[in-house]
């Protein structure tokens, strides 16, 4: 061997190990972010304490009157520069026992629960277990459908039909167990059998539908060969030190062991969990607003996610609605050259209806969390202007970024 070889396969080597060490060094990053300390957990109780006598008078009026007018029935916090400046738990947890709602109750989080899937996906392509441009076929080869990849998935892009009808419809016509949770797999299977017709092609595009997470939940388990919930509770839950955050599926629990119930708009009825109920990932996350407050925290602080990881899912990846509304991975966004930064997700399932706002630029957090679907959400615009933040709604602005019918820039 000339030494101009011996100078190569030590180049190679070199290279090899350069690599080796840098991916290992990457992991023990990522499993250093994961480990608490003591500090960790004084310092989220302080972020947590609130003393109602020093509660903001402002929001608490709004609060009554959302209330009062508009029905509000829930728990709601907002926070700023990690301070809670005012949080209520208003009204019934379950009407038909007249259980009054406590601060610490745990709702069902209804599509917020894909904030937290979006995470997890971040997180396996951080730990190189995949990829965004894998296809979904190459964790499920009889998936029936071409090109769909895990980035269309986060992204609401892949042209699926939405399950949640399709196995209502498959159930009810096959005179199916309506009690029995279906898991992500069966599902998965069903949609392999049946090969329902997408809505449009891949990458088309943006349609928001549950099929998405759902599909991006049957991948977690695929990938980790563990339960949805148990990756959830391993990987974001106990780093973050969310102890009143669980997923609960009626495929693992034939009662869902919480207090909190959904209603329909007029308390007529509280709304069953059913099969529907048994999918995780596109919901099947219950949390509590102090919770979501420490989950915002461990965003923003690296615990969870790499800054690079968090940029790419708070860009928007679909053409922006009135120029402004967008969608990222896991995330709704509102993105204005003269405003803020602000991310959120809405959530609505079976008697819940919830919205989560975290401004990135003014380091608020705004949580709503109800349990009584009468539309009392559509009227928080007061708020927004209160802490001069845009206002969350997709018809709030014209593609300048103005208001309708205002002179507002």
């Amino acid at each position: 061997m000339n030494f101009r070889n011996i100078f190569s396969a030590l180049a190679i080597l070199l290279t090899l190990l350069t690599a080796c060490s840098s991916k290992k060094s990457e992991e023990k990053k990522a499993a250093e972010r994961k480990i608490r300390t003591k500090d960790d957990d004084k310092a989220d109780s302080l972020l947590l304490v609130y003393n109602p006598e020093k509660g903001d008078k402002w929001i608490a009026d709004f609060v009554d009157n959302l209330h009062k007018r508009y029905g509000f029935n829930g728990n709601m916090l907002v926070a700023k520069d990690g301070k809670i400046l005012y949080e209520k738990a208003v009204g019934w947890a379950d009407y038909l026992h007249r259980d009054s709602l406590k601060i610490n109750s745990e709702f069902e989080l209804a599509s917020i629960t894909k904030t937290f899937t979006g995470t997890a996906i971040m997180q396996l392509v951080e730990a190189k277990k995949l990829s965004l441009n894998d296809n979904v076929k190459k964790f499920f080869p009889n998936f029936p459908y071409d090109g769909i990849t895990v980035k269309l998935l986060l992204t609401h892009r892949s042209g699926m039909m939405n399950y949640v009808y399709f196995i209502d419809d498959i159930w009810r016509k096959e005179k199916r167990n309506m009690k029995k949770g279906v898991t992500n797999k069966e599902v998965m299977n069903v949609i392999a059998e049946k090969k329902p017709n997408p809505y449009t092609k891949p990458d088309n595009r943006f349609h928001y539908n549950n099929s998405n997470f759902m599909v991006l939940g049957a991948i977690i388990e695929k990938v980790t060969g563990q339960r949805y919930s148990q990756y959830m509770m391993e990987h974001v839950f106990k780093p973050a030190g969310l102890k009143h955050t669980h997923v609960y599926s009626t495929t693992e629990y034939e009662k869902i062991p919480v207090d909190v119930v959904g209603h329909d708009r007029t308390w007529k009825y509280s709304v069953a969990q059913n099969f529907l109920d048994g999918p995780v990932g596109d919901k099947g996350i219950y949390s509590t607003v102090h919770d979501l407050v420490l989950f915002d925290k461990y965003l923003k602080n690296g615990r969870l996610l790499s800054k690079t990881s968090l940029d790419s899912a708070y860009k928007g990846h679909n053409k922006p609605v009135n120029g402004h509304f967008n969608y990222g991975y896991g995330w709704r966004m509102f993105d204005g050259e003269k405003m803020d930064k602000v991310v959120y997700h809405t959530g609505w399932w079976h008697g819940f209806r919830h919205i989560y706002v975290r401004d990135l630029d003014k380091n608020i957090v705004i949580i709503f969390l109800g349990n009584l679907t009468n539309g009392s959400l559509m009227h928080l615009d007061d708020l927004y202007k209160h802490f001069n933040m845009p206002i969350i709604r997709k018809g709030a602005y014209h593609g300048n970024g103005s208001l309708p019918g205002t002179d507002e820039d």
